[in-house]
């Protein structure tokens, strides 16, 4: 079955759940942004865990479907159409041999999501089908999507699973995320601490899916926040010489030289992945006992 790209979307990407055991060999993981819509998306088609789909930012594509096919989409409302009829999210849906699926702009939410029955049929590179842009690895060439690409999907008609929901999330512009505080939290003065946990903090738009670059008051050092560069984690907090944070995302480097004031828990990083330049972000701390209370307690059981 193939899917014809109409129009691409600013930024269209084919994604999994990331490419892992590379960071040593300096190749980040990639993968989802959302991992929450991510996992609804594939759930919702009858797709084994970490199937790819295609991650959209701010407005999705339109595609032309030359065979019968089970989709859902998820994350950022884009007003999703099958010609001029609406598509609810968060649930299975046919489309038709012939018809146009489009996504438009984003109306909540930063980030949506497109699952299809069996997965996209692009090759594993390094254990994963995630598009690395920078390595220009994976996906389709390792490069966004482009109008005439065509994709390829299986031709599989599990129908079962169209009694399947999910709760759909509100996405708030104004967020607060946990983190906990280090690994270099000793760079960090008590009163730059406490700026960090205080203070809103607005997403520039220079922020991208390397990381969430934030404008507000400056953190204070205790003398720079210049290291020997280390590992990067996702959520990682680091804090460049001028004072401003940057939260770490999936396209993040392997390491780097700036100290890391704290990191976001996995299950908030969600919440980041939908914000637009311009949203604000508070953080509140958290230890890591507590961390882990609340991760077993959301671990994933939105699905069922």
């Amino acid at each position: 079955m193939k899917l014809h790209i109409v129009s691409p979307g600013p930024f269209t990407t084919i994604q999994d759940g990331g490419r892992y055991g590379y960071m040593a060999s300096g190749i980040g993981t990639s993968g989802v942004m959302d991992r929450f819509a991510f996992e609804a998306a594939n759930w919702l088609v009858g797709n084994k865990h970490g199937e790819a789909v295609l991650e959209c930012t701010m407005m999705g594509p339109s595609i032309l479907f030359d065979e019968d096919c089970i989709c859902a989409v998820t994350g950022a409302d884009m007003g999703t159409t099958i010609g001029n009829r609406p598509v609810e999210p968060y649930k299975p849906f046919w489309v038709q041999q012939g018809q146009t699926l489009t996504m438009g702009f984003a109306r909540s939410g930063c980030r949506g999501y497109l699952a299809v029955q069996g997965g996209f049929l692009v090759p594993e590179v390094m254990g994963s089908r995630s598009t690395n842009l920078k390595c220009a690895l994976g996906g389709i060439e390792g490069r966004p999507l482009k109008k005439g690409d065509v994709l390829t999907v299986p031709d599989e008609h599990h129908s079962s699973i169209m009694d399947r929901r999910c709760k759909v999330p509100v996405y708030s512009q104004n967020v607060t995320v946990r983190v906990v505080l280090g690994p270099q939290a000793e760079y960090f003065t008590e009163k730059g601490i406490s700026t960090l946990l205080n203070e809103t903090y607005v997403v520039s738009n220079q922020s991208d899916r390397m990381g969430l670059r934030l404008d507000g008051t400056a953190v204070e050092t205790v003398s720079g926040s210049d290291i020997v560069s280390d590992g990067i984690t996702l959520g990682s907090i680091q804090v460049t010489s001028s004072g401003q944070p940057i939260v770490l995302m999936a396209d993040r480097q392997t390491t780097g030289g700036y100290a890391k004031i704290g990191t976001v828990c996995s299950y908030d990083i969600p919440l980041l992945a939908q914000l637009k330049p311009g949203a604000s972000v508070r953080f509140r701390a958290v230890t890591v006992e507590q961390a882990q209370r609340i991760y077993k307690l959301k671990k994933w059981r939105i699905f069922r």
